[in-house]
């Protein structure tokens, strides 16, 4: 039997710990409160100052000249080829490499290094990248162009697919990989028909918020694909895309411009909740 003092000691204990736990609950609601605001003034804004610019001629017609009548054809055409290319020439990369960290090296002297120059990519500005970019791809051949664009582009898909890649890999039960050595399969084949078709909901999840990632970049597509005022489906040429023309347009004081800036950014919010929704959906149904 504990005391009377000893009774109220506890007590005044555990009102200050629920003082102070009312207290974290109650500032934790207000920070998201806080970036709540922010998130839904945002969109907001962009759908009503969006929606207005949105028309048929929009999707149909190429950027036009200061004060005439166009759309953003060409840019989302543009926007749509380097990610899709980007996303194909960087996704297999970003799988293998994955793969490699998780099932065949988890702490060699390659693996640690591999993550290393992983990390740093993914913490890297993207204007970094874009400018290393056009070091070695632009004014080599002193053209800027779509293709450096989606080298740029496919360099920030890399890192977020081996990370994303290793780290479902390793979720996967290591009694899944016993049982089919057991059965005398092969290791690619239990990494192919076992732990990757286990971890692919995940691997698509990373893919497409990948994908969500660099379909706002600018700053990479400002050093290597530029900009291009009409239709184009060369490589080799400067091509226009959404985040260079909503930079170029929202910077400008034609007032057909800014409406079709804000047009784009209702085009790519769209286009990124998309992405990230259905990456959640994948998620919530894979657990």
């Amino acid at each position: 039997m504990m005391s009377s003092s000893q009774q109220q000691a506890r007590a005044a204990k555990f009102a200050a710990r629920d003082r102070v736990n009312k207290l974290a609950t109650v500032l934790a609601l207000a920070a998201m409160a806080f970036g709540l605001f922010w998130l839904f003034w945002i969109l907001i804004e962009t759908v009503r100052l969006g929606v207005g610019g949105l028309s048929f001629a929009t999707l149909t017609q190429m950027t036009p000249p200061p004060n005439e009548e166009g759309g953003l054809a060409n840019a989302i055409y543009g926007s749509l080829l380097m990610v899709g290319l980007a996303t194909l020439v960087g996704t297999p990369v970003g799988v293998m490499a994955g793969i490699y960290l998780a099932e065949f090296d988890k702490s060699g002297w390659l693996a640690n290094v591999t993550r290393f120059v992983n990390d740093i990519l993914l913490s890297a500005p993207s204007i970094v990248i874009g400018l290393f970019v056009y070091a070695i791809a632009v004014n080599p051949f002193k053209t800027f162009s779509a293709a450096a664009g989606v080298l740029a582009l496919a360099l920030i898909v890399i890192p977020v697919v081996i990370r994303t890649t290793e780290n479902m890999l390793q979720l996967v039960p290591a009694g899944l990989r016993e049982a089919a050595y057991a059965l005398g399969a092969p290791k690619w084949k239990v990494i192919i028909s076992i732990t990757l078709k286990a971890a692919r909901a995940g691997v698509i999840t990373g893919v497409l918020l990948a994908v969500a990632r660099i379909a706002g970049e600018t700053a990479p597509l400002l050093f290597t694909a530029l900009s291009n005022q009409f239709w184009t489906s060369s490589l080799g040429q400067p091509m226009a895309s959404l985040p260079v023309t909503i930079f170029k347009f929202a910077m400008s004081p034609y007032e057909n411009w800014q409406k079709l800036a804000w047009a784009g950014v209702f085009l790519i919010t769209l286009a990124v909740l998309t992405l990230n929704i259905a990456a959640r959906l994948l998620t919530r149904s894979k657990s």
